[in-house]
């Protein structure tokens, strides 16, 4: 009988309720263009939303996120921690310490760029200039010219007489370059002292005839020890801050 009862409510509120919380439609529709001007406000949209999808990856391209990320991978894999820390927390301290690296190029990007691309002083070209340089000028410091030359001798360009000369197109995969070979050099640094520990501990175990028991079990505590002894975490991020100033 109450289930009935309810029901009855239901159904008498229902359409009440309906009519009190109304919402928005959202329609779409295909047009046909009525003229060119009206197809390349389409085309623009189109291509403006492409980039948006893929900006957050090509921006961090352009800073210093990638020897950050591989230097605390490689970090992992030496202490043999599996996936500890985890992938989150090393990505989140990588984004960190790349808006603390990259603060003063976002600023001086704001100050010559957005700032007098919102006031109207500038137009669209003139703003994509004055963003890239200040990130142009960040990657050059950190490119070496061997990278830099093998991707302008790959593009069967000419020589560039200049920095201003350098196409972007060229320059960023160049700077991606250095940045890992950067990274692998501090990454095979770091590995030493963990695999020196290895080796120790599988030579003491092999010698008591210890054989059955992983090597793993000894080191892992020995080298996380080690790290924390040496405030490791405060003097990698500090070497890696430092190397880009």
């Amino acid at each position: 009988m109450r289930s009935r009862i309810r029901l009855i409510l239901l159904t008498i509120l229902l359409p009440k309720a309906a009519w009190a919380f109304t919402l928005p439609t959202v329609r779409l529709g295909l047009e046909q263009a009525k003229g060119p001007e009206q197809m390349a406000t389409v085309l623009q949209i189109i291509l403006l939303l492409t980039i948006l999808s893929v900006a957050p990856a090509l921006l961090l391209m352009l800073t210093s996120f990638t020897r950050l990320a591989v230097v605390f991978s490689l970090l992992r894999h030496a202490l043999g921690t599996q996936q500890t820390p985890p992938n989150q927390v090393l990505i989140a301290l990588a984004l960190f310490l790349t808006f603390f690296i990259m603060s003063p190029v976002f600023s001086q990007a704001y100050q010559q760029a957005v700032r007098p691309y919102l006031d109207g002083e500038i137009g669209d070209e003139e703003f994509f200039k004055s963003v890239l340089k200040p990130f142009r000028e960040f990657m050059f410091r950190n490119t070496r010219e061997k990278d830099l030359a093998l991707m302008i001798k790959l593009s069967r360009g000419e020589r560039p007489a200049s920095k201003e000369d350098v196409k972007t197109l060229s320059l960023i995969p160049a700077f991606m370059i250095s940045e890992l070979r950067s990274a692998f050099e501090i990454g095979f640094l770091l590995y030493i002292p963990f695999l020196i520990i290895d080796m120790v501990v599988a030579s003491v175990l092999l010698s008591m005839g210890m054989m059955m028991l992983p090597p793993v079990m000894i080191s892992l505590p020995l080298k996380i020890l080690l790290f924390v002894l040496v405030d490791g975490w405060n003097l990698l991020v500090g070497s890696l801050v430092k190397s880009f100033f």
